[in-house]
């Protein structure tokens, strides 16, 4: 019997179906392309009907969905909060998803952050792993923690918001959106950094000179750094300094065997691993920073999607 993992993001819906041991035997990406509320649910839906239809095709037959979406997922009654999806404050999502399907398929939908530490526990670098914590640097900013094999939740499901750790002072009133480390060192951090900097360096030659200020993503800040651009080293300088002390306070928090970078970042920053794990060094527990292994993910971009799948199978077994 066969699990479906679906992974909603920002921009793109990804979704596959899995074996029990989790090999991928059908996957597909669709775009979002401006969708909100209802119509987001809607995509859903259709690709779950879809995965269906194509494990019927393969003589399989799906008997558990899991789903990632973006943002705080309430265990308590399957409602969602996804900030980037407008319309989606506390958006029914679980019993939209119930209209899709035949009462026997076990349905469970969790944050991307709880799945991407699934996932690489599956699939990935934490097989094995009891104690670890994946550390998601994209768009935003977020974190799944395992804790003695349980993915940490907190009271109301919002555990692992990192976004929001108080990294720099004094408070200002730009980190009300998203905090202080998402501020600085998420792929939208890296982007503000720069403009910020350009905006201070009013004698800057170099590679983002004539960019349009306001259009300036983390790709082209990435790219200057790639040409030896000063100011774009100086970005990446902070960034470092940012996921480094981050990765430290984990450790002195959490004693993790191991730390894990993924997300759309890591990615390109995967060349910086060196420079966060001696950052780390300067601030954590001395002996806890010596037994944990920092490292990069081991399945990109599909960590959170392999989450998904591992959701839905976990729920499978534990419903026999």
């Amino acid at each position: 019997m066969a699990v479906a993992g679906i992974d909603l993001g920002g921009t793109k819906l990804a979704s596959a179906i899995f074996n029990d041991e989790g090999k991928i035997l059908y996957k597909e990406t669709r775009l979002l392309e401006k969708r909100t509320g209802f119509e987001v649910g809607d995509l859903i839906k259709d690709q779950l009907k879809k995965l269906i239809t194509k494990a019927d095709e393969i003589n399989d037959k799906i008997t558990s969905v899991g789903v990632s979406v973006p943002g705080i997922a309430y265990s308590k009654n399957g409602n969602v909060w996804a900030p980037n999806i407008p319309g989606w404050d506390d958006f029914p999502l679980l019993d939209e998803i119930k209209k899709a399907v035949e009462s026997g398929i076990i349905i469970k939908i969790d944050s991307d952050r709880a799945c991407s530490i699934l996932g690489e526990v599956w699939q990935g670098s934490a097989k094995g792993n009891k104690d670890a914590i994946f550390l998601a640097v994209g768009t935003g900013i977020g974190a799944g923690i395992l804790i003695n094999g349980e993915v940490l939740r907190g009271s109301n499901d919002i555990a692992g918001a990192i976004g929001w750790l108080a990294l720099n002072r004094p408070y200002q009133s730009k980190y009300i959106p998203c905090g202080c480390f998402e501020y600085h060192a998420s792929g939208d951090g890296i982007a503000r950094v720069a403009k910020e900097l350009l905006a201070e360096n009013k004698n800057y030659n170099g590679e983002l000179k004539n960019k349009n200020i306001e259009a300036i993503t983390s790709h082209d800040v990435f790219k200057a750094y790639e040409s030896n651009d000063d100011l774009a080293k100086k970005v990446f300088d902070i960034a470092v300094e940012f996921w480094g002390m981050t990765a430290a306070n984990l450790v002195s928090l959490f004693n993790p065997e191991k730390i894990i970078f993924g997300g759309g970042v890591f990615g390109p920053a995967v060349q910086f691993m060196d420079k966060i794990k001696e950052e780390a060094k300067k601030w954590a527990q001395p002996i806890s920073i010596t037994q944990v292994e920092i490292s990069a993910s081991a399945l990109g971009s599909d960590a959170v999607l392999y989450g998904a799948g591992y959701l839905a199978l976990k729920n499978k077994n534990n419903s026999r």
